[in-house]
Parts: C-alpha cells; sequence; structure tokens
C-alpha cells in the first residue's frame, strides 16, 4: 500500500518492492488484486498450520477467487482487455486450474496438512476422513474424486470461450493452458480415485494430444 500511494518501501524489501512500484506505475495495476493474493497466501499458511480444510465449496471458491483469479484478472489487464464477459471467463480458468491443481496433488498435499476436498462433498459421498488421511482407495473416494474432477472440468470449459477473446500468442498460449488442465484431468479420471497415492503427470504424448485440441478450439 505504501508504494501504490508512492512511498518509499522499508530498506528491508527495497529489493522487491522498489521493482514492484515501477511496474505499478508503468502497467497501473489494480493494487486490490495483489491484496487479494497476500490474504490467500495468508490464508494458505494459517489452514495448513492448522490442519484445517474447507466447509464447502462455497468457501473453497472464495479461496480461489483470491488465490487464482487476480492472476488471470492481472494478465487481462495487460492485454488491455477489460470486459464483463472476459473477466467472468478469467475467472472461470483460474478456478478450475487451481481447482485441478488441488485434485492432482492430492497424494502431496494431504500429507503436508493441506485438505482442499469440501467437507460437504467427502460427507455427501460417504468418504471418512480416516480413509483420506491414510491415502485409501475406497469407491467412496473414487466417487468424490471423480466428482470433483467433474466440477473442475465444468468450469474450465465455462472459460474456454476467453480463448477466442485474446490476441495473437496470448490466445493460443491460453489454448495449451485450457488443454492441459483439461488433460491432467483425463489422467485423474482413468486412475479412478488413484490419484490419492499417484500424481497424474503429462508425458510427451499428452503433449501431442493437447497440441492436436489445441488446433481445433
Amino acid at each position: 500500500r505504501a508504494i501504490a500511494s508512492g512511498s518509499a518501501p522499508s530498506a528491508r524489501w527495497a529489493a522487491v518492492f522498489l521493482p514492484l512500484q515501477q511496474v505499478l506505475r508503468q502497467h497501473a495495476l489494480p493494487v486490490p488484486l495483489l491484496e487479494d493474493l497476500l490474504s490467500a497466501f495468508a490464508q494458505d499458511v494459517e489452514k495448513t498450520r492448522d490442519a484445517e480444510g474447507y466447509a464447502d465449496r462455497t468457501e473453497l471458491l472464495d479461496y480461489c477467487r483470491r488465490s487464482a483469479n487476480p492472476v488471470g484478472r492481472l494478465l487481462l489487464h495487460l492485454y488491455g482487455v477489460h470486459g464483463a464477459q472476459a473477466l467472468q471467463e478469467s475467472d472461470a480458468i483460474c478456478t478450475a486450474l487451481q481447482l485441478i491443481n488441488f485434485w492432482q496433488d492430492l497424494s502431496v498435499d494431504i500429507p503436508r496438512a493441506r485438505h482442499y476436498l469440501p467437507r460437504a462433498d467427502c460427507a455427501a459421498h460417504g468418504a471418512s476422513q480416516a480413509d483420506l488421511l491414510a491415502l485409501r482407495g475406497t469407491p467412496q473416494n473414487a466417487r468424490l474424486i471423480a466428482e470433483c474432477a467433474h466440477w473442475a472440468r465444468a468450469t474450465m470449459l465455462s472459460g474456454a470461450p476467453l480463448v477466442h477473446r485474446l490476441p495473437g500468442r496470448a490466445g493460443w498460449e491460453l489454448r495449451l493452458v485450457v488443454q492441459g488442465g483439461l488433460r491432467i484431468l483425463d489422467k485423474i479420471d482413468t486412475l479412478q480415485g488413484g490419484s490419492l497415492h499417484t500424481r497424474p503427470r503429462l508425458s510427451g504424448w499428452d503433449w501431442g494430444v493437447m497440441l492436436a485440441r489445441t488446433l481445433a478450439m
């Protein structure tokens, strides 16, 4: 807030905040988006410290709104794209990417006390906390992960039209980003709940599939 108002940063963080101040001025970046990112980072640290998860999708989406969506909005700002529809689609893509990352990293995050599967969804599918903490494959856990992956896919597809609103290279890069996320979801679906103990990764073949799908968008 100090550098955004034109004040000098403290000496301790000058190496970070002086360059940031120049970028803020040069591109007139919206400071509230940066504040949202910091808020999300702090929340993630606190929830990990306390091994606390998210009650429901509404609570998790609020985290995504601050942890992921600002990145897309900052990029749109730099591209000079400001329409309400474009912002909405950007939010959908960024939220979907955050969700996909959650479901891809279950085998890594849960042992680190980072819990993103909403408790309401767990209860709806009869997935027990004990089984999830043990990374135990059960039919209930498989159904839970499949439903969460379906949620992420639907969110991504709702934002995908944004690729046609961005000019040139930016639009093509975003096509690959969208297809990369969807391809990870394909792999999560193939594992049928196995992402609790196996982290899905993209191979050379997957990049070929993504490129073909990108050209078809």
